[in-house]
């Protein structure tokens, strides 16, 4: 198993793909739709089913990916009420 420096080696971006949002080894996949495919229920095998070329430690690089992403990130729960 691959440390996370080397998983994260696996998301890039290019201006020319998705407007720059991070995608996987350079290809047209964004870390995003992996994410939203697991979040949506699928497995990893059905997602490297529906890719072929895609491999386990990619789809774990995405998850690092967006621990670290959400890990910089600061949430305030504001209380919600009728307006005066």
């Amino acid at each position: 198993m691959m440390d996370e420096r080397h998983l994260l080696e696996r998301i890039g971006t290019d201006p020319n793909i998705f407007s720059g949002k991070p995608i996987i080894r350079g290809r047209r996949l964004a870390v995003e739709h992996v994410l939203g495919m697991l979040a949506a229920g699928d497995d990893a095998a059905v997602i490297l089913e529906h890719y072929p070329w895609l491999e386990p430690d990619d789809i774990r690089a995405c998850l690092v990916f967006a621990r670290r992403l959400v890990g910089h990130e600061r949430w305030e729960m504001l209380p919600v009420g009728s307006a005066p």
